[in-house]
Order: C-alpha cells, then structure tokens, then sequence
C-alpha cells in the first residue's frame, strides 16, 4: 500500500478569509490592532497556539490566550451560521482519482482540531474518504512529524511509501523529519520558491497536475 496524506487549510479548501477574519476578530477581542492578511496567511498550518505565539512574540501570554479564544469564537459563530470554506476546484476529483486505485490509501495532517476538522469533512460530504485523521489534538503543532508517524502507525504504511501534500514550509518540514516525501502545491499560502527551499519533492500548478504527479508516484 502507498499512503497520501493532504493538510486542509491552503491545500483542499480555501479557507484564506475565514482565518484572517478570525484572527483579527481575535485580535480585536483581546484590544490589539487588526493584522495585514499577508501576515496572518504566513503562519497557517501551525496549530492556533503556536500561531499565536509566533504572531505576537512581543505580547503577554494572556492577550495571547485572548486572541486564541476569540479566534475560536469567530470559529464556532461561522460554522453556526452556515459558512463553509469552498474546496478548491479539481480537489475532489483528485480524491477520487485517488481513492479508485487498488493500493492507495487517504489521510489528513492538519493543524485544526479534530471538531473543525470533522466540521469541515462533513460538510464537503469526505468523512468516510480518509483512513487516518491527525489533526491538532494530542499532537505538538507542525512542523513536528508526530501526526506523520502517527498516520504510517495507524495505516501500516512505511515512510518510504507515503508523501505529504500540502501549502506550507511546515508541511514539507514536517515530511522532511518523517523521511516522507513532500509535494507542495502552487495554489496555497506559500510562494513555490519557499516550498522547495523547504524540501519539496516538486509543486504542482493546479490540482490536475498534482492528481497526475500523485498517480505517477503510485506507480513507482
């Protein structure tokens, strides 16, 4: 078996204005400035904490904790009144390309908790798509590789038979540690130079140059 294994957040939906209304809801919450959205987009993948942190060096631990919760809040208040972040056109037809080849499984490795992360699969109708599930919880943020080792463990998938898909330096960090491919794609948060800097095996266009890519590898 080979593993694919696909961060959601700048990979599979375009979630770029609901998390920058949520940071700077949060930001607002805890009395602090509004951020650029460039900023807020430059540290999507980590896990909301260590966002946060890294966001805001230079403010006290409480505001921090302020922003974090109000970023939540955002969240919940969305999600409650109907929004959801469109899948980006060609993903679906990608996991299902995927999922009709014999020796392929599905995951994900997002920073999200796992409630926005069933949020989101439900609603786009991709519960049942994915054999492993790793998101923020019980997990140190990317790009630690702990959700990549938990995703071989639970699939029985070794390194060498997995890649990670994803926007992010963190993503293609965290494939990196694991001794996972990392295929980048050109459509996220990420400029593609800083992608491969980070160790990308190659950054796809669009989807259905990745969905080709992924195949090819599959046939390895």
């Amino acid at each position: 078996m080979k593993l694919v294994i696909f961060d959601i957040d700048g990979t599979l939906v375009d979630s770029q204005q609901e998390i920058t209304q949520a940071m700077n809801r949060g930001m607002s919450a805890a009395g602090l400035p509004e951020l650029e959205p460039a900023r807020i987009l430059s540290i999507v993948g980590l896990s909301l904490p260590v966002a946060v942190e890294r966001l805001l060096p230079e403010v006290a631990a409480d505001l921090q904790r302020r922003v974090v919760a109000g970023y939540r809040e955002s969240f919940i208040a969305a999600r409650a009144a109907g929004a959801l972040p469109p899948l980006y056109p060609g993903a679906l037809d990608c996991l299902e390309a995927l999922a009709s080849l014999d020796r392929v499984v599905l995951g994900i490795a997002t920073g999200k908790p796992a409630r926005g992360l069933a949020a989101i699969l439900d609603a786009h109708g991709l519960t049942g798509r994915f054999t492993t599930r790793q998101s923020a919880d019980g997990h140190p943020s990317k790009p630690h590789p702990a959700m990549l080792h938990s995703a071989l463990a639970e699939t029985g998938v070794p390194a060498a038979r997995a890649v990670m898909v994803g926007d992010s330096t963190f993503d293609m960090e965290m494939a990196r540690s694991a001794g996972v491919a990392g295929f980048g794609v050109g459509w996220g948060f990420c400029p593609a130079a800083e992608l491969q800097a980070a160790g990308a095996r190659l950054v796809a266009p669009d989807y259905p140059a990745l969905t080709g890519a992924l195949k090819e590898w599959a046939d390895e």
